[in-house]
């Protein structure tokens, strides 16, 4: 058995497994950057406008005003 990897290791000319998870794991961090900084950009845009108040909606579930006291 230990002669079959080593014969399978001497014969592998392409990258190593190593090096895929590297790639694999760097590529999937940049993209999670990628995304981060979207974020960021879309919130800092967020933070330009002024807050606007909120028409009544009869249909939301969760109420944001005080109930009636009867």
């Amino acid at each position: 058995m230990n002669a079959l990897i080593l014969a399978s290791e001497a014969a592998e000319t392409g990258l190593g497994g190593h090096t895929w998870s590297l790639l694999i794991g760097g590529s999937i961090f940049v993209a999670l950057m990628i995304l981060l900084l979207i974020t960021v950009s879309y919130t800092n845009v967020g933070n330009r406008h002024s807050v606007k108040d909120e028409e009544q909606d009869i249909h939301r579930q969760f109420k944001t005003h005080e109930p009636h006291s009867h």
